[in-house]
């Protein structure tokens, strides 16, 4: 049984708050926010109780949090109902925000909270949860979506995150599928459409002498449909698809998977012998496929780091050093590819002042981050192929040789669009039944960094 449900921003600004039972007042935020930022770490326990004090009228009240896009999705109540029903409902809601509003931040809930207000009605009703699908709820949500940007398939200056060349030779932008699953009842263009997105999130560990140590890959495939109807659809994987060592055979060029989990709602009964999943997708965003590599990537690094430092100094009589950290930096995606907002984050000694660098390129930028003992380079645009590199001169009074340990290991974030590092493919999407008028089918690819480590 939930009493309240309230989203804020990561600054505790409140968005949204809905009091279902009238048993807690609205301090309950501020007691939330409180009990939240005062823990230490990143990631705050999903459960918490606040104990309060002795005849405190919120003492044993039950905060269960979900955080997405930067907002708490915060449930409150005083029974005891099961965690994870509320967590799963909280991670639902915000799924369904995405759906509705179109995008998830902190920006589209202020613009839509008429509408989230209205799906709150419908989903929750005096505490208990009535119902979290999309199916439903459409039937009953009246309220129009406000889009923060106007959706245009064509406009080529938003390519990026999931570009990707179709069989007419159009391209997807990264923010075709941001819009809400409802249109305006006046507005039929860009309506029958669905996305197919193959996401993969690449964990890696490479060591002082650029020996790969650890490689780890973690994927999904998801869709988002805004077809009014649709019984069934067929995705078409690799035929040479295998799962787990076992199935390898001979000497082919496989690709291969060491385990995946499927949606509830796929159907396998073609999956084993011809790798095509059927499901009946309904309007908005799931995930019907998860799937996991392990300690093996099948193709090179995405990045090679050539790092060195060494100690110099400014002045000698007043103990004045620096750090020289130079870093060279290659890219091995193919010549035609492109890798986007690609950082890079050396530590430093502690006690560091200042910095000048000389960079290899004018597109690029860095910053010194003493809070964070850190310095930062930041590559917009990195084209495989290409070779970079960069000298950063850190000033650290009283540097020590034991000092210049401090300096690493590299950790690097970026986004390689058009790329898939298990070599997974859609070979087809096929609709049933055949949709009338125009209707476009996306196929888009991503890799992201989850975490991507070089020790110097």
């Amino acid at each position: 049984m939930i009493s309240q449900i309230f989203i804020l921003s990561s600054k505790g600004d409140h968005l949204i708050y809905k009091d279902f039972r009238g048993e807690e007042s609205k301090d309950s935020i501020n007691v939330f926010y409180e009990m939240v930022t005062a823990l230490s770490g990143d990631q705050p326990p999903i459960v918490m109780v606040n104990s309060g004090f002795l005849g405190d009228l919120m003492s044993g009240l039950h905060f269960i949090h979900a955080r997405q896009d930067g907002l708490y999705w915060v449930a409150s109540t005083k029974t005891n109902p099961s965690p994870f029903t509320i967590i799963e409902f909280l991670n639902r809601l915000a799924a369904l925000t995405k759906d509705y509003c179109g995008s998830l931040s902190e920006k589209s809930v202020r613009m839509n909270f008429a509408l989230i207000y209205e799906l709150l009605d419908e989903m929750v009703d005096f505490g208990y949860i009535q119902t979290t699908s999309t199916d439903i709820l459409k039937n009953f949500i009246q309220t129009e979506a406000v889009s923060s940007k106007p959706f245009s398939l064509f406009d080529l200056s938003n390519v990026g995150l999931f570009g990707a060349e179709t069989q007419q030779s159009k391209v997807a932008p990264s923010v075709a599928a941001s819009r809400p699953i409802m249109s305006s009842r006046g507005e039929q263009g860009g309506k029958n459409e669905i996305f197919v997105d193959v996401i993969a999130r690449l964990s890696v560990v490479i060591g002082s002498k650029g020996v790969l140590m650890k490689a780890d890959i973690q994927g999904e495939i998801r869709i988002k449909c805004f077809l009014p109807t649709c019984s069934e659809m067929r995705i078409g994987l690799n035929e040479e698809l295998s799962i787990g060592k076992s199935q390898l055979k001979g000497y082919s060029s496989a690709v291969r998977v060491d385990e995946c989990r499927f949606h509830q709602a796929v159907k396998l009964d073609e999956f084993d012998t011809f790798r095509i999943l059927k499901v009946c997708p309904s309007q908005g965003e799931q995930t019907v496929m998860q799937y996991q590599l392990c300690d093996e990537l099948p193709c090179a690094p995405p990045f090679q780091l050539f790092p060195s430092v060494e100690k110099d100094y400014v002045n000698r009589s007043v103990n004045l050093s620096m750090v020289l950290i130079f870093l060279k930096l290659r890219c091995d995606l193919p010549p035609k590819s492109t890798a986007l907002n690609v950082s890079i984050t050396v530590p430093v000694p502690k006690g560091s002042t200042s910095m000048s660098q000389e960079l290899s390129s004018p597109d690029q930028t860095a910053e010194l981050q003493p809070k964070n003992k850190a310095l930062l380079w930041e590559i917009p645009r990195f084209p495989g192929g290409a070779q970079l590199s960069a000298l950063f001169k850190v000033d650290v009074p009283g540097l020590s040789s034991a000092s210049l340990l401090e300096v690493g290991p590299v950790s690097m974030s970026f986004e390689l669009p058009k790329q898939t590092c298990t070599g997974l493919q859609i070979r087809f999407l096929r609709l049933s039944p055949t949709q009338t008028g125009l209707s476009q089918r996306w196929v888009r690819y991503v890799t992201h960094s989850d975490s991507y480590t070089i020790r110097i």
